[in-house]
């Protein structure tokens, strides 16, 4: 969706090399859209992935901090291996904060494409979980809910510096991350159930709202966390 707006697009995977590069065909070839093997466990592993975006196209004008885990089976706080929750925070939470500090330096260092135009945008895909908790989830839960306070933190720190910073928070995506709870015969209703539209969105339904906060049409949004759940979340 951005490459159809115009943007070149460099975007991370882990180990789906034959599907990152059918989307790079997708977007437009190589010219307009770069995949870039990179882990995302760690402060440093999200640094590398900025420098290697800006190595490819020269400059960085949009970070969507897209990736993240959520381990499927339930965890009752009192059994959760101590392993799941450092995985989860470091993937979820500490790799975020590398990708957030080097692009900012980057925004810094750069000129603006245009006078008006913002230095950067940053949108943080949060989550429902992040503003009700989730039972059994509490790791999951915990770095989502630390991504909303890190967008009115940071919004708050770089909108004097030109650079927006915002959140999307969606709900249940059909996703391969959910596919086994949404497709499962007793499960799959029960969380359809909890959405006043009645279903799960769509990959789509979500890359819309986090593209419209990178455009002039959103200018004075700042600090903002956008919920795209179908109604099942009615927050501020």
């Amino acid at each position: 969706m951005f490459a159809q707006a115009g943007a070149r697009v460099a975007f991370s995977y882990r180990q789906a090399r034959e599907e990152a590069e059918a989307l790079v065909q997708e977007a437009g070839g190589s010219e307009s859209c770069v995949a870039i093997e990179q882990e995302l466990n760690c402060p440093s592993d999200g640094r590398a992935l900025v420098e290697a975006a800006v190595g490819a196209f020269g400059r960085l004008d949009i970070l969507v901090a897209n990736h993240g885990i959520w381990p499927p089976n339930d965890a009752p706080i009192a059994e959760m291996a101590e392993t799941q929750w450092r995985r989860t925070v470091g993937v979820n939470l500490d790799s975020v904060f590398g990708l957030v500090q080097a692009a900012v330096g980057q925004f810094d260092r750069q000129v603006r494409p245009a006078p008006d135009a913002a230095a950067g945008h940053i949108v943080l895909i949060s989550s429902t979980a992040g503003q009700r908790g989730e039972a059994f989830h509490a790791d999951y839960a915990v770095t989502k809910g630390a991504l909303i306070s890190l967008t009115k933190s940071l919004s708050s720190e770089l909108a004097p510096r030109g650079i927006r910073v915002n959140c999307v928070a969606p709900g249940w995506v059909a996703t391969e991350m959910s596919a086994g709870t949404l497709n499962d015969a007793v499960l799959g209703p029960r969380v359809a159930a909890t959405i006043p539209l009645g279903r799960a969105a769509q990959a789509r339904e979500i890359a819309g709202p986090v593209l419209f906060l990178c455009t002039p049409l959103a200018g004075f949004i700042c600090g903002e966390v956008l919920n795209v759940n179908g109604g099942a979340v009615l927050v501020g």
